[in-house]
């Protein structure tokens, strides 16, 4: 039985959508935000504190959502996150719109940015899990893993959307703040298709929704289909099992996920500044707009490579995957520190988020195959915490260290990636490879 015998096509493009337009819609603010930090004459650590804000409260209200979409509200629930996300991106971009033309001061600009990001923090994780959920409760489990990683890919495909297509919605009168207008639009349109083609029908079986990780440009977030398995309706445990954190058959992988994950939140987040400044673009905010999507974009191409081509050929175990994911993101992040043109910069972010794009799954995986089947739900909701707070921090503290000496960023991703490797080439062990 196919995916679309079960769910029909109308609603499977729809559930991709709901997917798709929340990562395409941040990577396409990302890419702008450079651009915006000039414009508004604003200091880039405070632009980039936004973004901070927006992944804590994603990180601390992943869990409720994944808890709630256990219920059967699950079409409610992708509705409060598309709703989030569209009046986040609204009023960031109203808000923006009237900074840019001088009708509000820099400083209320932030805040009231700051102020409105966090809806799309706060709401916006509600979808992911409702999406999984939905799927995992009308799907036979022959079928279930192939319809997971379908919505997975939504992920990655709007990691390269959103930057391709920021450049195109630049327009008068919103200039800017177009890309956040324009995917606030289309989230209406998708919450519309959302409410005309889903019928909120009986589910066919039990499933949980897991926690889904911020996203971010070149960051595939994947589904994990463990803790959204079905069931017989009514049939899951009353009570779910919680892994201490220093559990030992999964504490060096976990330790793992956060060096790798810190290091490749830093790079994504100072990238674009990067771009900025070293092609000299701080008084064109347009072009510096397109050099910054471009990067993202060939850098988030280089992710879904690595993620949809290599892994599945070269078939790495997870700790071939985690190793030779960090020495090429060392060896890219190194050649991206020393560019300063567009080629070099594009290459070396290129190398390193193909390298990232296998550590990734590979941490992902290791952490998995430590525990048993029926421990799976609480490590994916680790791992899921684990990839969001990597960007609590990391980024705003990369774009300070750019600013106050530009190599200090790649000395403390490069020092990280090193000691990862040396580390892990010890301590990174599953049972199927001890």
């Amino acid at each position: 039985m196919s995916t679309v015998q079960a769910i029909p096509n109308s609603r499977v493009v729809v559930l991709f959508l709901v997917m798709l337009v929340a990562a395409a819609g941040n990577t396409a603010m990302q890419s702008a935000l450079p651009a915006i930090a000039s414009e508004l004459d604003m200091p880039d650590v405070l632009v980039s504190l936004a973004f901070s804000w927006s992944a804590l409260l994603w990180v601390i209200t992943a869990p409720k959502w994944a808890r709630l979409s256990d219920r059967r509200g699950r079409k409610q629930l992708m509705s409060v996150g598309i709703i989030g996300f569209i009046s986040s991106m609204g009023l960031c971009g109203l808000v923006l719109w009237l900074g840019l033309a001088g009708l509000i001061g820099p400083i209320v600009t932030f805040i009231l940015f700051a102020i409105f990001r966090s809806l799309y923090g706060g709401f916006g994780s509600a979808a992911p899990p409702a999406v999984q959920a939905y799927v995992a409760a009308r799907t036979e489990r022959a079928e279930r893993t192939k319809a997971l990683s379908m919505l997975a890919s939504s992920f990655g495909v709007g990691t390269v959307i959103g930057p391709a297509t920021a450049h195109y919605l630049l327009f008068p009168p919103f200039g800017l703040a177009g890309p956040l207008i324009m995917f606030a639009v289309f989230g209406v349109a998708v919450l519309i298709a959302l409410h005309m083609l889903l019928p909120n029908d009986t589910p066919r079986f039990a499933a949980r929704g897991s926690v889904a990780a911020y996203p971010n440009s070149a960051s595939m977030n994947a589904l994990d289909t463990e803790d959204v398995d079905g069931e017989a309706l009514g049939s899951l445990p009353d009570e779910e099992v919680r892994l201490p954190w220093r559990d030992e058959r999964m504490a060096s992988w976990i330790i793992a996920g956060l060096i790798g994950g810190h290091a490749q939140a830093i790079i994504l987040g100072v990238v674009g500044f990067l771009v900025r400044d070293r092609l000299g673009l701080h008084d064109r905010p347009w072009e510096a707009v397109q050099a910054s999507g471009s990067v993202m974009l060939i850098g988030a191409m280089a992710t879904l490579l690595a993620q949809w081509g290599l892994i599945p050929i070269l078939s790495l175990a997870a700790r071939s995957s985690v190793l030779c994911g960090s020495i090429l993101a060392l060896i890219g992040t190194i050649l991206t520190g020393v560019s300063h043109d567009f080629y070099g910069i594009s290459t070396g972010f290129a190398i390193a988020s193909l390298g990232f794009g296998l550590f990734r799954p590979g941490f992902t995986a290791g952490a998995s195959l430590a525990v048993r089947r029926h421990e799976q739900g609480d490590v994916a909701g680790k791992i899921a915490s684990i990839n969001g707070a990597a960007y609590i921090f990391a980024p705003a503290v990369g774009v300070a260290l750019l600013n106050w000496w530009e190599p200090a960023t790649f000395i403390l991703i490069s020092a990280s990636l090193v000691f990862l490797i040396i580390w892990g080439r010890r301590a990174l062990i599953v049972p199927d490879e001890a």
